[in-house]
């Protein structure tokens, strides 16, 4: 079944000058989706296998497209308002059709020109793409398995009084503390980041770097490096400013502690309160 809102992977079944028709059988003939003239791929023929992403067009037909698309049903992205009217506010995803926000799926009411981090989602109702700025609706903090330096993705939402309230896989919600970033982060910025813990209660605790040991090697092997290129020495010890080593190596004070004391004790380098040094091999 053809997903609307969605990649799919279809099936070329004739090519005409109005475009490509696609389906994903010989079985789906009435349900054709065409893909426009300037988007066939060269050399395409039939039988051949196209990933298109599938919407509505102005006439609610379902139509494909090729073109990079700012978000998929399911997932969360941060659109910018380029039109208010009498039904809602629409967005600009990169298709020639804008992504509404009905009234009713405004947290706060949405400004022309201003950017928000939405949910894009399919109403039953309708059968149509709509997005919504009320991710508590659409975003969990139960039904989650996931473990102790678990890689994911992240999309910052607001600050709360801990930290930064953050999407985690388009799917559940965690929480950035403060402490554990060095930089000011924004609405909408997505990051690489890890799971922290898990907590009794099920919420979720997240960091921007591997937690714990699972740092100290390649962070240990990070320094070591930089020490053989600035001739033996960095200016950097457990005294420095977390800012500064930040600035560095992108990691907490903490998790550089950790990598510069296992460094020391394999006598790979002395510390000094000036800085950190390579031990001489001579």
């Amino acid at each position: 079944m053809v997903e609307l809102g969605r990649i799919n992977k279809l099936t070329v079944l004739t090519i005409n000058p109005d475009g490509v028709a696609l389906g994903q059988a010989e079985a789906d003939r009435a349900e054709d989706i065409y893909l426009p003239p300037n988007e066939i791929p060269n050399d395409c023929k039939v039988g051949d296998e196209i990933e298109a992403f599938i919407y509505l067009d102005s006439k609610n037909n379902r139509v494909a497209t090729t073109k990079k698309v700012d978000a998929q049903v399911g997932e969360v992205a941060f659109l910018k308002v380029v039109e208010v009217n009498n039904v809602g506010a629409f967005l600009d995803w990169g298709l020639p059709k804008d992504l509404l926000v009905p009234f009713n799926q405004q947290r706060t009411k949405l400004l022309l020109g201003k950017s928000y981090l939405v949910y894009v989602y399919l109403d039953e109702r309708t059968n149509r793409l709509a997005a919504s700025t009320k991710l508590n609706k659409f975003i969990s903090n139960s039904a989650h398995t996931y473990k102790k330096n678990q890689a994911v993705e992240l999309a910052i939402w607001e600050k709360t009084d801990l930290g930064y309230s953050t999407v985690i896989n388009n799917k559940h919600w965690g929480l950035l503390y403060y402490g554990d970033v060095r930089k000011q982060l924004t609405t909408g910025q997505r990051l690489n980041g890890y799971i922290k813990n898990v907590r009794n209660d099920g919420k979720i605790n997240l960091s921007l770097q591997p937690v714990g040991h699972a740092n100290i090697d390649p962070l240990a092997a990070k320094i070591q490096k930089q020490l053989e290129e600035n001739n033996g020495f960095i200016p950097l010890s457990d005294k420095s400013p977390p800012e500064l080593i930040f600035k560095h190596f992108g990691v907490s004070k903490k998790a550089f502690k950790m990598s510069v004391g296992s460094l020391f004790k394999k006598r790979l380098i002395t510390i000094s309160p000036e800085g950190i040094s390579l031990v001489s091999k001579s």
